[in-house]
């Protein structure tokens, strides 16, 4: 099977190839795409993000064998340009949850409430520590590839995702003692 460079490489010559691309990472960037934005936005962003990544080919490092972090971090900057659809989202999420539950419901009800709080903290993170949140949940990419999409050392991510994990675990009301990550505690002060 030909890597992403390979095909990338061969695109030069012969542009139609790149439906290859397309058709190996669309349903990734899509998944993300819609959880970031929504499903409607989603399609628009997944076509505007291989656009952009054709457009941009000819810059691409073919050093590079896999081209999904280079496409994630197309989306993520075009996600930017989104940020009132996704903050439409986000708002919407704040509906009054116990109009949705009857008195037997409680364990329901806290348990939404929980991810109200949670997704409110996402919400109000700085957009750079709710990108690489974002990329190495919902994309599953590990820390090069978080740092390879945005453009950013590998150091960078570990330390905006250690801000964004202490913010959810703040949001989620647990201290540092409850979180035990790589074998070490996480002792770093919570800013507000």
């Amino acid at each position: 099977m030909s890597t992403d460079s390979d095909i990338i490489r061969r695109t030069l010559e012969r542009p139609a190839e790149f439906a290859q691309l397309y058709d190996r990472h669309a349903p990734a960037i899509h998944r993300f795409a819609a959880r970031r934005a929504g499903p409607d936005v989603a399609e628009d962003l997944v076509s505007e993000t291989f656009t952009v990544a054709f457009e941009r080919r000819t810059a691409y490092d073919l050093d590079r064998a896999d081209a999904l972090p280079w496409l994630y971090g197309i989306v993520t900057t075009l996600l930017k340009r989104h940020r009132r659809i996704e903050a439409r989202l986000w708002a919407s999420a704040r509906a009054d949850p116990t109009a949705l539950v009857t008195e037997h419901d409680h364990e329901a009800l806290e348990a939404e409430l929980a991810v109200r709080r949670l997704r409110s903290a996402i919400q109000r993170m700085p957009a750079r520590d709710r990108d690489v949140l974002l990329l190495y949940a919902w994309a599953d990419l590990d820390y090069e590839g978080v740092a390879l999409a945005l453009d950013v050392p590998v150091g960078t991510v570990r330390s905006r995702l250690n801000r964004a994990r202490r913010t959810l675990r703040a949001a989620a009301g647990r201290d540092a003692a409850q979180e035990v990550e790589h074998g070490r505690v996480d002792t770093a002060p919570v800013r507000s």
